[in-house]
């Protein structure tokens, strides 16, 4: 049932998405409008990744088991468009399996009768056993993935080492507090774990997004079952062994592979599960809000889709700020939730940037991103590569100036030139909705007021830049953008302890850092009287 109101729900997204795909397929002009040519590195054949993938099927219950029903479903190289492995398909059956062993390990296993203590060793040891295995990890991010593999290696894997010792920390200063009453009596709150938490990770950031999710889950004594993306459900799945290895009690961490209309759908519908958490879009966010509501009322926690606003004003160093903003968009091929991909400069300016963002934008370098200077690899499957062939498509038919980019690279798997829209109008598709590639668009304000204004006419509020070498538009801009979180002179800034959310449709709660372990908290007040007290 759950499912078919899953996929009945997902029938326009679907059709949008199939829209997109015929407009990028059907379209000569959306493969052949390149005007200037990409800094290219591409070897044939590719680098055979230095990783043998070794965990393919579903953990349940400490134990690597395949799918109810026997099937499996392939994950793909985006370099190539090949097969890389196949993966078991977990469904309702699966995750039914998976909720009664995270159920069974919850109410009556040792890890939430653990202390605290007990509780942090464990995550510090695995922290340590992911910091011996990085160079695997990282080969197996890359090429699931189709991201850099120095990025990988060098940013992504540290951060995710740091992100379990943030936790680990957190583990045992839990506490709740003494709350004085009016009245003879002793009040206390108690900060209690959740129990069973169902996560759903996305494609983008795998491991990361699986520390974000499962770091506080665990800190906090709850127990989980956690759903990969099925674009990309090989790291999970090792670092979920990973876990075994350092301690972790069977049942506590169960991760299912398998896709959205069934393991998504079953898991947020599911009556034993108490809380749910999601990354991905705003409109499958929506769908799994309503089947947590019909189903037990379990609380959610959504890090949705983002439309970001990076603002430069005139009073900016333009080099800087071109780079900025050139990170702030093409970062993970433009696959990222708080991309900054609606670039506002000012009328003073805004020749001139333009003309340097193109030039940068032609300079990036893209190719196989297992290479040593590769800044883009491959977009991570032939959808969301249609996807952003159409929206391309948009912006030209939209009388916006393509200023670069805007074709494929090569004849194999799923690069894309870096593209660089100008004279883009706010009622644009390509300013509107969130195109999720290496596509920028750059807009162009005339003060203060009407920045803040179209800044925030928008339906997301994730985060925003802001760049600009005077205090007072800082603090005015900081204050002023409906946004979870606000760069100034800076942007990307992912510490383990900033919380990231977003306002309006770009989700609800915070994850990372403190406001994070709220997510798997529930406060319980205790009231006893009190007789002859010597004191209130």
């Amino acid at each position: 049932m759950a499912a078919s109101r899953f996929s009945s729900l997902l029938s326009r997204s679907v059709s949008a998405a199939s829209l997109l795909r015929s407009i990028g397929n059907n379209s000569s002009r959306a493969r052949g409008i390149s005007r200037f040519s990409t800094a290219t590195v591409f070897e044939e054949p590719m680098i055979t990744p230095p990783v043998q993938v070794t965990y393919t099927q579903n953990l349940i219950n400490g134990h690597f088991v395949d799918a109810a029903s026997g099937k499996t479903f392939p994950t793909y190289d985006p370099r190539t468009g090949e097969v890389i492995a196949h993966v078991a398909e977990g469904d309702e059956e699966d995750v039914n399996r998976a909720v009664a062993a995270a159920r069974k390990a919850f109410d009556e296993g040792p890890w939430p009768k653990m202390t605290p203590y007990e509780r942090s060793r464990i995550l510090l040891r695995f922290a340590d056993l992911v910091e011996k295995h990085s160079e695997e990890l990282a080969a197996l991010e890359t090429w699931d993935n189709g991201k850099p593999h120095e990025q990988a290696a060098k940013s992504e894997l540290p951060m995710l080492v740091r992100l379990f010792h943030y936790y680990a920390g957190w583990a045992d200063k839990i506490h709740g507090l003494t709350v004085p009453a009016d009245g003879n009596y002793h009040v206390q709150t108690l900060h209690e774990p959740i129990g069973v938490a169902g996560q759903i990770i996305p494609w983008n950031f795998p491991l990361l997004m699986f520390a974000w999710k499962v770091g506080p889950a665990l800190a906090c004594g709850n127990t989980i079952v956690l759903k990969t993306a099925e674009q990309t459900p090989l790291t999970a799945l090792y670092v979920a062994n990973l876990f075994l290895e350092a301690g972790l009690p069977p049942g506590v961490l169960n991760v299912i592979s398998g896709f959205d209309p069934t393991a998504s759908a079953a898991l947020a519908s599911h009556m034993d599960v108490d809380k749910i958490a999601f990354t991905g879009s705003t409109k499958t966010g929506m769908i799994i809000q309503e089947l947590a509501a019909r189903s037990n009322l379990k609380p959610v926690t959504l890090e949705l889709g983002g439309k970001s606003p990076f603002i430069i004003f005139d009073d900016a160093d333009i080099d800087k700020a071109v780079e900025l903003a050139h990170f702030a968009l093409f970062f993970n091929q433009g696959q990222c939730c708080c991309a900054g991909s609606r670039t506002y400069v000012h009328e003073h300016i805004y020749d001139e940037f333009v003309e340097k963002a193109k030039a940068r934008a032609v300079r990036r370098v893209v190719g196989d991103p297992f290479k040593k200077g590769i800044e883009q690899g491959p977009q991570i499957d032939s959808v969301q590569f249609q996807k952003v062939l159409g929206y391309i498509k948009s912006g030209i038919e939209s009388n916006a100036t393509l200023e670069c980019g805007g074709d494929r690279i090569g004849n194999r798997g799923y690069f894309l030139q870096p593209t660089v829209f100008s004279n883009v109008q706010d009622d644009m598709l390509i300013a509107q909705d969130e195109i999720f590639g290496p596509v920028q668009s750059i807009l162009k304000f005339k003060d203060i007021n009407d920045v803040i204004r179209r800044a925030n006419a928008t339906r997301y509020g994730l985060a925003a830049g802001v760049f600009t070498g005077s205090l007072e538009t800082a603090n005015t801009m900081m204050r002023a953008l409906k946004a979870g979180t606000v760069w100034i002179n800076c942007f990307g800034v992912f510490d383990a302890a900033i919380p990231i959310g977003g306002y309006k449709m770009s989700g609800i709660g915070r994850e990372k850092g403190i406001y994070s372990l709220n997510n798997y908290l529930q406060v319980k007040a205790v009231v006893s009287p009190l007789n002859n007290p010597a004191w209130l």
